[in-house]
């Protein structure tokens, strides 16, 4: 007979006036696609400054205290898998350096963006908020939203070979906004005749 697992996260005071059963279901599923964060404790915080924020573990004694903040009003899944990746690129670093892992997630606003839309198309609900993105699509993400996955996860696989990966995918990106893609859910797509 097993125990109950524990549950994952802490609330602080200031993110429980405003908890809901949507915002624990959305965190729950979200953890689901990490599971390097299992079996830890996430302090979950509220800010209304910004989307969402994390605190990057960069000591082992800070990897115990893993913290993230969200904004719960208009919450997505996308902001909470960045917030999470930010999570992942501390605790690698610290396994790197420790020589527990070969090599290291690397930081940045950008990298976290693009492996948070390559981990999962959870995280699809929203448009990255780093990676540069022309207009029409970040207004008609869902559109593009696989499409841009696709081209995430190519970049990573680029990045072993190129240090430019970014700006290849950036490139990549610009590229598919000037091409027709995935039809709106209901709607024909128009034939050139």
């Amino acid at each position: 007979m097993s125990a109950e697992p524990e549950f994952p996260f802490r609330f602080t005071p200031r993110m429980r006036k405003r908890l809901s059963r949507r915002v624990i279901d959305m965190l729950l599923n979200a953890l689901g696609e990490f599971p390097e964060l299992k079996g830890k404790t996430i302090t979950v915080g509220y800010t209304s400054a910004h989307l969402g924020s994390a605190l990057v573990p960069l000591r082992e004694e800070a990897a115990a205290r893993l913290t993230i903040r969200l904004k719960v009003r208009k919450l997505t899944y996308n902001t909470i898998g960045h917030e999470f990746t930010h999570l992942l690129q501390g605790l690698s670093k610290i396994h790197f350096k420790a020589g527990k892992a070969t090599e290291a997630m690397p930081f940045g606003e950008k990298q976290c963006d693009i492996w948070t839309l390559a981990r999962s198309p959870l995280f699809l609900d929203d448009a990255p908020t780093y990676i540069r993105l022309p207009r029409a699509m970040r207004e008609d993400w869902p559109r593009y939203a696989k499409a841009v996955r696709r081209l995430c996860i190519a970049a990573l696989k680029k990045r072993r070979t190129h240090r430019l990966y970014m700006q290849w995918l950036e490139a990549k990106i610009k590229e598919l906004a000037k091409r027709p893609v995935e039809p709106k859910a209901g709607e024909q797509i128009g034939l050139p005749f």
